[in-house]
């Protein structure tokens, strides 16, 4: 075992003796070393109450014959974060949660892994340090938040009360009223009740085979959360028996299974990002236009919050994830031949799943739309691609032409959206807020919850070289690559410019000639960086494109 190399002879006494001291015997050490990976804090909803799926999994190794030893990694919260400067830390975040945990388990030692993660960088920046290190793993989440029946009606998550920041300011809707979605639709623990990021990477990561059934939509106050916990505990001890590591799970056939279920189930644009950063830490290559093929080939069965009413609750009572596999598999749209941290293949863990509630995951031949929730855009304004959630995008916005109302930053945008200065038919262009130009990349949930909240999210496109939360509707369109602080052509973008945005046919145009464009380049100069100290100056210089998953290049 791994933990022979501070556990066993003679000369690791003084190793033993520091065990000891923590009250560890000598028959806990004779037994494999399991780290619990747990990012557990009191800033995060999602992880609030992460100790008790800790316990619950030390219970499931303690009772299969392990030694659970627990520590902690950081996590920050999105929702929290956002609109100001503490997004910039949020995506580059993800790289020291998977650093530090490498640095944990090699100092240490461990000879199998349970991580417990719940939220949107926690989730991928766990997944690639499982890749990098590559011993027996298996994942298990806090679970998603409920979502609550509204006093009009309609269910409410997060992005219910960002989208009422809009109505408010619009004036659509009193304070009062915002108060009452601010009281009312985060009702507890869990992470965000919608296919938001959290969620989406936490169903991915059964698509992945990395969790258990369930991982991703059994509800963060069920107590079956608490069974699926023990039973990841008890499941790593075969793992690390069998020896199962993450690259034997984590193939290429694996992820093209994740990008299947990820078009059904219409994710979080993020987990394009995360995949391919997660795939760059197993050795697999992510092609952007591979992507289409998946998307063009996948049907989308599910609307889920966002892109509809229907939440994780919802998607947890109809079948869960494999549900949707299981219909994928049937249609010739998985490799079933993959292997799981069940031990199993993915056709074995699939054996007599159904859809339990068609109005929640449709059949292939009652599906949303042919193609899948993603679609990645190429053309003259993203020669390296950029991304759109076209599940959420409405139909008149498929397809639409408008001048650019060009913004360099996001406080910019918001500004102008606020007091009325954004008109139907406009392109609002956010540029500077890329991997390396934000730093950070920042998600534009309030720019979108503001244009959705006053009405004209099937009116107005926006664009930029940042992302988007997976709570974003609209033709909003991300990952503009290259960045505008990398000369991409998004920096010399012209207010009053033309802009194409045409989903079916994948492409995203700045409506100029290739010589004015190239004129600009000349006489344009990129948009002038602060300068800055601590970690977001060493992530801006090392960061990649985000075609390339924003990962850093060391």
């Amino acid at each position: 075992m791994r933990s022979d190399s501070v556990l066993r002879g003679v000369e690791r006494a003084p190793h033993r003796s520091l065990f000891k001291a923590m009250g560890y015997t000598d028959g806990q050490l004779k037994k494999p070393l399991i780290g619990i990976v747990n990012s557990f804090n009191e800033i995060i909803p999602g992880h609030m109450h992460l100790n008790q799926i800790a316990r619950a999994v030390k219970d499931g190794v303690l009772a299969s014959g392990g030694t659970p030893i627990e520590f902690n990694t950081i996590g920050i919260c999105d929702g929290i974060a956002m609109g100001h400067e503490g997004m910039k830390f949020s995506l580059a975040s993800r790289e020291l949660i998977a650093d530090s945990i490498e640095c944990m388990v090699m100092a240490h030692c461990f000879d199998g892994l349970v991580f417990i993660p719940n939220c949107d960088k926690i989730i991928p920046g766990m997944l690639m340090a499982a890749a990098r290190l590559n011993i027996p793993s298996i994942f298990v989440s806090g679970g998603p938040m409920l979502s609550l029946e509204g006093k009009n009606g309609k269910f409410m998550d997060l992005n219910t009360v960002f989208e009422a920041v809009g109505s408010c300011k619009a004036g659509t809707m009193n304070e009062a009223e915002l108060s009452y979605y601010e009281d009312n639709a985060c009702p507890g623990c869990g992470s965000c009740a919608g296919m938001f990021t959290a969620n989406s990477m936490n169903c991915l990561s059964e698509a992945l085979g990395m969790a258990l059934s369930g991982n991703g939509t059994i509800p963060a106050v069920y107590a079956s959360r608490l069974r699926l916990a023990k039973a990841a505990g008890a499941q790593i001890m075969d793992l690390v028996r069998e020896n199962i590591r993450p690259l034997d799970i984590m193939t290429e056939k694996a992820f093209k299974n994740a990008l299947a279920v990820d078009m059904s189930l219409g994710c979080s644009t993020n987990s394009v990002l995360h995949l391919t950063a997660i795939a760059n830490e197993a050795g697999v290559r992510i092609d952007l236009r591979k992507i289409n093929e998946i998307s063009e080939s996948t049907p989308n069965l599910c609307k889920l919050s966002p892109a509809g009413p229907h939440h994780l609750q919802d998607l947890n009572a109809a079948g869960g994830v494999h549900a949707v596999m299981s219909e994928l598999l049937k249609a010739g749209l998985l490799d079933g031949a993959s292997i799981t941290v069940t031990g199993k293949t993915v056709a074995e863990n699939l054996y007599g799943v159904r859809i339990l509630d068609s109005n929640v995951i449709r059949s292939i031949d009652n599906a949303y739309s042919k193609s899948g929730g993603i679609a990645i855009l190429f053309g003259s304004l993203a020669p390296d691609g950029a991304v759109v959630k076209r599940s959420a995008v409405a139909p008149e916005m498929q397809h639409h032409k408008g001048p650019a109302r060009v913004f360099e930053s996001e406080e910019q945008a918001i500004k102008a959206i606020y007091s009325g200065a954004i008109h139907p038919g406009d392109v609002v262009v956010i540029r500077n807020e890329g991997p390396a130009g934000g730093p950070g990349m920042r998600e534009m949930l309030l720019p979108t919850s503001a244009i959705a909240g006053m009405g004209l999210d099937k009116d107005v496109a926006l664009i930029t070289d940042g992302r988007f939360s997976g709570a974003t509707r609209g033709a909003a369109v991300g990952h503009v690559s290259p960045e505008a602080q990398r000369s991409g052509p998004i920096a010399y973008v012209c207010e009053g410019d033309t802009i194409e945005i045409n989903i079916p046919e994948y492409r995203l145009d700045l409506l100029i000639s290739d010589d004015e464009l190239e004129r600009r380049k000349k006489t344009m100069a990129l948009y002038p960086q602060p300068e800055r100290k601590g970690y977001l100056n060493r992530y801006s210089r090392m960061v990649s494109s985000a075609d390339r998953g924003a990962v850093l290049s060391y």
